[in-house]
């Protein structure tokens, strides 16, 4: 009954538009009270103040702020550019420039919503130019947005790997390679959909070298980051550090995109974002405590063994869990809610925690373009001007290829 009336608190702050990380302190501190009423408040903050204080996840407001720097800068563009000039002659070649450019862009910002946000704009009006549906580009853009909770430096895997214990750069490394196999199947989804197109000229020499020379600056920061994580030069956090000084020199001092009052404007947004993650990941902190507290993670061990439930099994319930709460909840609660139970059970099924990160955040990946309530639905929304409903039906193909490529990533990762 307590039960009962905590989710029933939850949902009426949900329903009357309270911040998610209003939802989650609230629920967390009722949940307290009502559980565990010996439990000293000191304790509360000590879990909350601790758990954050880890040094990974000083690389989140760096790579926040990279992200934001990037988005409201030249870099996108010219990114954008190079790709075009290499492959955009091709029949359907904006298609793939759309995956190309947002796989790239993804390996410099780390989120999803940064590059719909910067590229939406850039790419929405190139598709449609070239004869594609309106519709398929607005969903391919989304879609191919999800590659960067993929590749490194994937902010998504930064959290999985702090709740989890579980090596980023390991995460970073099979991050990578599934990112590259869903580019690959969203390129083929795009070569099945333009075959009435026409192929566009090639661009010349000349062209390409200029595209090349435009993009040579952007094109450094993925092999610093990359370079620098993979070689063991860096950690994830100084290569964040690295990428939002690099940003800057790139966008303010050489290419003059940026002045210093765009800087401070920028610096803010970042901020605001940071702190509204951060309260999100210290109350997540905390109701992990909790879980662990009230013996979750055992009940649904026993739970488990009772039903026989092998790893196969296990499996597609966690898919079906993360499924449906991303229809309703934003990627960082589901993650602070989901993971601390279900990665305990999950390792000791024998199922390794890298490949486990890949499912989980494949699911998140796929919860970002969900109706009814996925944040990049919305930010598209409001980006290319389109209507909920429209963006919603152009999910449909690729929603249904994103399962797909769960289903492989869960049951066959041997494949990828």
């Amino acid at each position: 009954m307590l039960m009962l009336c905590v989710a029933l608190l939850a949902l009426t702050l949900l329903l009357i538009g309270a911040q998610m990380y209003i939802v989650l302190g609230v629920t967390m501190l009722v949940s307290a009270q009502l559980f565990f009423p010996a439990l000293p408040n000191l304790v509360v903050v000590q879990k909350m103040v601790g758990g954050i204080n880890q040094s990974a996840l000083l690389a989140i407001p760096f790579f926040i702020l990279a992200g934001e720097i990037m988005a409201r800068g030249r870099i996108a563009a010219a990114l954008t550019g190079v790709v075009q000039s290499f492959i955009g002659h091709y029949r359907g070649g904006m298609g793939y420039t759309t995956t190309g450019s947002c796989l790239v862009f993804g390996a410099v910002s780390g989120s999803a919503p940064a590059t719909v946000a910067a590229l939406g704009k850039i790419l929405h009006p190139k598709l449609t130019a070239q004869g594609v549906d309106p519709r398929f580009a607005t969903g391919l853009i989304l879609a191919s947005s999800e590659l960067s909770l993929l590749v490194p430096p994937s902010i998504t895997l930064i959290i999985y790997g702090w709740l989890t214990g579980t090596s980023i750069a390991d995460l970073f490394v099979a991050g990578l390679a599934v990112g590259l196999v869903m580019a690959a199947a969203l390129c083929l989804v795009v070569k099945i959909k333009s075959r009435s197109l026409v192929s566009e000229v090639r661009a010349s020499a000349a062209v390409r070298a200029r595209a090349l020379l435009d993009a040579l600056l952007p094109l450094g920061l993925p092999v610093i980051i990359i370079g620098g994580i993979y070689s063991g030069m860096m950690t994830a956090t100084e290569a964040a550090a690295v990428a939002v000084v690099y940003a800057l020199l790139v966008e303010v001092l050489l290419t003059r995109a940026l002045t210093l009052a765009d800087v401070v404007k920028i610096t803010e947004s970042a901020a605001l974002i940071t702190i509204a993650l951060f309260l999100l990941l210290a109350a997540g902190s905390f109701i992990g405590y909790l879980t662990a507290l009230a013996g979750l993670p055992a009940l649904v061990t026993g739970l488990v063994s009772a039903v026989d439930a092998g790893p196969l099994l296990f499996l597609l319930i966690v898919n079906l869990v993360f499924l449906v709460a991303g229809m309703f909840l934003d990627p960082v609660t589901i993650q602070v809610i989901l993971v601390p139970v279900l990665a305990p059970v999950a390792m000791l099924l024998g199922i390794d925690p890298v490949h486990f990160g890949m499912i989980v955040v494949m699911n998140i990946a796929i919860s970002m373009i969900t109706p009814p309530f996925g944040l990049d639905i919305f930010v598209a929304s409001s980006i290319l001007n389109v209507r909920v409903g429209e963006v919603i039906r152009s999910l449909v193909p690729f929603l249904l290829m994103n399962l797909l490529a769960l289903a492989v990533v869960t049951y066959a990762p041997r494949f990828i």
